[in-house]
Order: structure tokens, then sequence, then C-alpha cells
């Protein structure tokens, strides 16, 4: 059972799984954060492999678990589901609610550097560190078996915390990421707040430029990104992606797609698979009552 570190705010059978929300006061954050979690039926004391969801902007810790049709295709491959909120909240910094595209719901998975968001906007460790922890200490989950996933503002947050922390996820996919998010106005507004005007600590952040210095030495990536997406031109740059002649992304176009959650769910099995591939899953049929 989860330690007293944890609040349960809802469970519910699932898939023969259970699917369920918690909150916990973060150290890193500085104050109370929310993740919504999905375990697939398994054996007692068996532990299973995690995939790490990071949903986009204005975005919560319920949104993927809700909209996208996972928990199916998770509970047949064996894998934890495990999705944050998108930024800290109602942590009493002006302002902070006041740009859809800024602050609350907008945290960009970065550790933040400027006053005065650097005192709870760390979401770059609390993803990949604090959270993996608490996950391990608290449910059963295969020690250093991870996958990252994530969807535009988490989609670039999926490939930089993959390709920051070289071993620590086997596996990485993205939907329609913010792909150069310092050559964007999203990008350019967020780390201008949380990093500073010196762009070159802009670039430790960046996924195009983390590739490019990766020297092909990255965990295999699943990229797919619709044609008819509102953003691809001026937000998401994921053409740029293709410059990189990168055998080990696999960069996918689909014609007559948007940005949407419609989207995400009509591939999300292929994703879910393809991280299962790479992490061990063992499948199983999952039981239904």
């Amino acid at each position: 059972m989860p330690a007293q570190e944890l609040e349960i705010l809802e469970s519910h059978a699932c898939f023969g799984g259970r699917m369920a929300r918690y909150e916990h006061p973060s150290r890193h954050c500085q104050g109370p954060m929310r993740f919504a979690i999905f375990i697939p039926p398994h054996q007692p004391g068996e532990k299973l492999p995690v995939l790490t969801f990071l949903a986009g902007l204005t975005c919560s810790e319920e949104t993927f678990m809700i909209k996208a049709g996972a928990q199916r295709y998770a509970a047949e491959l064996g894998l934890i589901l495990v999705a944050p909120d998108t930024s800290p909240r109602n942590t009493g910094i002006a302002g902070e609610n006041d740009d859809w595209d800024f602050g609350s719901g907008a945290g960009f998975y970065l550790d933040a550097t400027q006053a005065p968001w650097q005192a709870h906007y760390q979401m770059f460790s609390y993803v990949t560190e604090e959270l993996p922890a608490l996950i391990a200490r608290n449910f059963p989950m295969s020690a250093g078996v991870q996958g990252i996933c994530g969807h535009s503002m988490g989609g670039h947050g999926a490939l930089v915390c993959g390709l920051r922390r070289p071993g620590q996820y086997q596996s990485l996919s993205a939907f329609a990421p913010v792909s150069a998010p310092s050559q964007t106005p999203w990008g350019q507004k967020a780390f201008s707040r949380y990093l500073g005007d010196d762009t070159r600590q802009w670039l430790a952040y960046d996924s195009l430029e983390l590739l490019k210095s990766s020297g092909q030495q990255h965990p295999p990536i699943l990229i797919d990104q619709g044609r008819a997406d509102p953003f691809l031109e001026a937000e998401l740059k994921t053409e740029y992606l293709e410059t990189l002649n990168d055998p080990q992304i696999i960069l996918r176009w689909h014609e007559t797609y948007d940005h949407s959650y419609f989207f995400i769910s009509s591939f999300i099995g292929e994703h879910l698979n393809f991280h299962a591939r790479h992490l061990g899953a063992v499948p199983r049929s999952p039981a239904h009552d």
C-alpha cells in the first residue's frame, strides 16, 4: 500500500488494474504536486516497467489518462503509466495564472533559475528524480526500467528528460513535440522568464540542440506529427528533426491529423508497444469482471 507521503484523491478499477490520482508534498517544487497512475493487472510481488507521460500546455495530471485511451494497451502490455501535473499550482507567485502558455499549466519541464519562479518551478528535477523515486517506493515499479513520452510541451519535456539523463530511460517518444523551443514564441517566452536572457542557457532544454550534441548516442525515439497541426509551422518545428539524419529517430508524418487528443488516441497503442519492446514488458491478458 502507498505510504503516508501520498494522499489518494480517487481510485477506480480499470481494465483489470487500477487507475488512481494522488497528491504529495514535493521537495523540489516546494508545495503539493499531483500525479495520476495506472497499475495494470499483475501478480503479487511482480515488478513492472514504467512509462511516464508528460502532457502539454494547459493540461493537468488528468488529461492524458482521461483522453488518450492508453489504459487498455498498458493493461495488455504490463506497463505502469504515470502522468504528473504540468506545473506547480497555487504557489502564491504573482501572475502565475495570467497566461495560458506560461506559469500554471506551463512549467515546460525545466528547472527555473530566475526569481520568483526558481523557488517552485523545478519540473525537470521533479520529473526525473523525485517522481520516479516516489513511484518506486510506493508502487510495483521495476527499478531502472523506464520510458518517457509526451505531447507538445510535454513532447519537448520527454525528449529533454531522456536526452539529459542518459541511461535513465530506455525509450523515448513524442507526439507533436516543441522540437526547437529556442526558436519559437512559446519556448522563447518561457525560457526568457524561467531561465533569463542568456540564450546559451536555453540550449540545455532545447531538444534539437541536445540531439545535435548527442552524437546519436541516445535511446530509440519515436515521434508522430500531424501535417494538419495548426502549431506546426510557428511553434513545433518538427521538420527540423529530419535534418539530423539520425537513424535512432523514427519520425512519422500523418497527413490529416492535427494537434488534438484524437490524434494521440489514434496512435497511442503503437507508442505503448514501442516502449514495451524496449522496456522488456511482459504482455498479459487483463481480467474483466
